[in-house]
């Protein structure tokens, strides 16, 4: 791919058997999907700065690549390493500048050796089969983007270095306790869903934008107090049941609380930057406290899912100047979800609304019809 993410013409090939015809001027050489065994048949531009082989059939590291002293990025994502066939990359003193190494999808077991690359950015390991994260010392402290995601690891260890770390992906893993973590303080975004996590730690950081705890064992909110630049919170499938610890997060833009065991919506009365409100899958009873809990985010809030909760209700506008409860019913589908029908209220400006509870289905009505 280029700076701009669009992929070269920089092969052609049909068949694995057959030679792969390479353009030598070219700086870029994506062999995506080629079904390669092995880069026999391949050509390598001296002046290469990125190599892809995502979704080959590679077992082994080809020499060649290792004199490539101009690469700065290098996928081997979703072929077939392990342990054995990455090792000779620790001795690739040629590559020192490398920036990004993917090893995406691959057998690995454990941390690979890449001490040598004393300007790594970005570095990914995700879905493989490594059970422990010793080894991530080793890695350059000049790292931006580290994804551990979908493997067997049991804790968060030797991360502590990262201080210019901006995006820490640790999913679909076996992690019990949020530690560590202290150090990075550029962190910008930590997703640790589909872990054990039962307590909210973020060890003092306060700078994050993203944080993803979904599919955990949370049964609190407690522990986001201090994040004041939190713009998007996902803790959906939990077992959470009740909504606190959110009236300082002013910055949030989307809170994801769907699938909890929540029976009130509260605490969220002072985001008035909130766009999206996830509340699906949870056992809300009463909504009567709706315009008052979003009462600050009505001239932002444009999306709410309420789907699955044990409440069905009505929407009555009243007391609305004739113009805008015009606009709306001009602008209004009968078939529109309740969703959009409660993001509309806002968009129009018809504040001035009270909620009944109605048999079976959520709907606007006139204020004539009350």
């Amino acid at each position: 791919m280029d700076m701009d993410g669009e992929k070269q013409p920089s092969a052609e090939a049909t068949n694995p058997d057959q030679a792969v015809e390479i353009d030598l001027s070219n700086t870029v050489l994506d062999l995506t999907s080629f079904q390669l065994h092995d880069l026999d048949s391949v050509e390598f531009p001296t002046n290469l700065t990125e190599l892809d082989l995502t979704a080959n059939r590679l077992t082994s590291l080809d020499s060649r690549i290792s004199h490539l002293s101009n690469l700065k990025k290098l996928s081997l994502r979703q072929n077939l390493i392990d342990d054995a066939a990455i090792e000779p990359i620790s001795r690739w003193d040629a590559l020192a500048g490398l920036e990004e190494l993917i090893l995406r999808d691959n057998k690995l077991m454990k941390i690979p050796d890449v001490s040598i690359f004393k300007k790594l950015s970005v570095f990914d390991v995700s879905f493989n089969e490594i059970t422990s994260s010793h080894g991530l010392s080793n890695v350059t402290d000049t790292l931006k983007e580290l994804y551990v995601s979908k493997n067997e690891v049991p804790k968060m260890e030797e991360i502590e270095h990262f201080h210019d770390l901006q995006i820490l992906e640790f999913g679909s893993n076996r992690l019990r306790v949020m530690e560590n973590l202290q150090n990075l303080t550029n962190l910008q975004e930590l997703w640790l869903g589909r872990n054990r996590i039962k307590v909210v730690n973020l060890c003092g950081l306060k700078c994050i934008k993203k944080i993803s705890l979904q599919s955990n064992r949370l049964t609190s909110m407690k522990g986001f107090e201090e994040c004041i630049a939190l713009e998007e919170l996902y803790l959906s499938h939990n077992g959470i049941s009740k909504m606190e610890g959110l009236s300082t997060l002013v910055n949030l833009h989307v809170l994801d609380v769907s699938s909890n065991k929540l029976t009130l919506v509260d605490d969220i009365q002072n985001l008035s930057r909130l766009e999206d409100l996830w509340l699906n899958d949870n056992q809300i009873e009463s909504l009567e406290s709706i315009v008052e809990a979003v009462a600050g985010s009505r001239e932002t809030l444009t999306t709410i899912y309420l789907e699955n909760n044990p409440c069905v209700w009505q929407f009555v506008v009243h007391e609305v100047p004739y113009e805008r409860e015009h606009q709306f019913w001009e602008d209004t589908d009968d078939t529109e979800s309740d969703a959009l029908l409660l993001s509309k209220v806002y968009r129009y400006g018809l504040s001035d609304w009270r909620l009944q509870q109605c048999d079976k289905k959520i709907m606007l009505c006139h204020s004539n019809d009350q």
